[in-house]
């Protein structure tokens, strides 16, 4: 005998919002790639052309953990775009600096990341456009703007792109 599954009342909204993150992560993947960067780079390098920020407050900005946080850094810095300095206001602390090669290439990675935003909402038509995204800003600044304590912990990605 098999189960009858219980009728669905509501769109699966968990999904929707699932699959669309995850496609639109890997286009901006794909996109960032062909330039040399990953999604984590990109976002450590405009974050630490804001202001001087150190690696936790960047790695707070971007969600990472620690060794995450290291490993783009230390790729950042292979590749020229960034490096670790003293920080102007507290010596021990110690900062993630742009290069100029990095601002330039920060540049560049936001046109990249401009157009693959522009290209998934150019899915939609004009008029929809504005309202999904002010709904989308209600929801992420209103009743989903913090998780709440679960028995077991959900694993998810990064809170936000930049």
């Amino acid at each position: 005998m098999t189960a009858m599954a219980p009728s669905r009342s509501e769109p699966d909204l968990s999904f929707l919002l699932d699959h669309t993150s995850h496609v639109l992560r890997s286009r901006m993947a794909a996109a960032l790639g062909e330039i040399g960067l990953t999604a984590r780079m990109h976002c450590v390098l405009v974050h630490a052309l804001e202001e001087e920020r150190t690696q936790i407050q960047l790695a707070e900005l971007g969600d990472m953990d620690k060794t995450t946080m290291v490993v783009t850094v230390d790729a950042l810095e292979q590749a020229g775009l960034a490096e670790r300095r003293p920080s102007s206001t507290d010596r021990r602390a110690r900062i993630v600096a742009v290069t100029k090669e990095g601002t330039r290439m920060a540049r560049r990675s936001q046109r990249v990341v401009d157009r693959v935003h522009q290209e998934a909402l150019a899915a939609l038509p004009a008029d929809e456009r504005k309202v999904f995204l002010r709904a989308l800003e209600r929801l992420t600044t209103g009743h989903l703007a913090d998780p709440v304590e679960a028995p077991r912990p959900v694993r998810r990605a990064r809170q936000r792109e930049p």
